[in-house]
């Protein structure tokens, strides 16, 4: 699937996600609505529950408000999310 980077880009919480590869093998299929963004880490409600995700070592997939599923590794996640609007994203595809 080609990810736009209108996908990197945008809002990420408020959207349904899950934790498809991890480097801890605890975090692997969690899944649940992302609550929070930091620099470095994700926080997704998951069993009534928050956990924090580390976007560096992790790849996710979210889920867009119009049901389309895509996978995004982590590291292009990297940074504050008011700061990836500016960055300039190269084509890995």
């Amino acid at each position: 699937m080609k990810i736009t980077p209108d996908v990197i880009r945008g809002e990420l919480i408020g959207l349904d996600a899950k934790v498809a590869k991890s480097a801890n093998p605890s975090l692997v299929k969690i899944r649940g609505r992302v609550l929070d963004e930091t620099r470095n880490t994700i926080v997704i409600l998951h069993n009534h529950t928050e956990k924090t995700i580390v976007k560096d070592t992790s790849v996710f997939h979210f889920t867009l408000h119009d049901g389309t599923v895509v996978e995004i590794d982590g590291k292009l996640l990297l940074g504050r999310p008011e700061d990836r609007v500016k960055k300039r994203i190269r084509r890995l595809w």
